[in-house]
């Protein structure tokens, strides 16, 4: 992943040319007096990076639970599910 570091005064002046180098894969790193203070990449990017934070999420509280041994067997977790998706069919008519 390739970073650009420039001032927000800069990236005002070529917004347009920078927001197309990030669907390059380019992530810019914005600065305010001198200091970083935002990021700026493609959505796409973005919404793949928090998807794999969310699987990393789960995959953290799985072990937790299993190291606590507080475990659902998968047959009960698909009626539990069954159940409820029939409720809301009855509850919505």
């Amino acid at each position: 992943m390739q970073e650009q570091i420039i001032s927000l005064t800069d990236f005002k002046t070529s917004a347009s040319r920078l927001l197309q180098e990030t669907r390059g894969g380019t992530n810019i790193i914005l600065t305010q007096n001198g200091s970083a203070s935002a990021v700026v990449q493609d959505y796409a990017t973005y919404r793949t990076q928090q998807d794999a934070f969310l699987m990393l999420k789960l995959m953290v509280q799985g072990e937790a639970d299993a190291s606590k041994d507080k475990l659902t067997s998968q047959a009960e977790v698909f009626n539990s599910m069954r159940a409820s998706l029939r409720e809301r069919q009855q509850q919505n008519g």
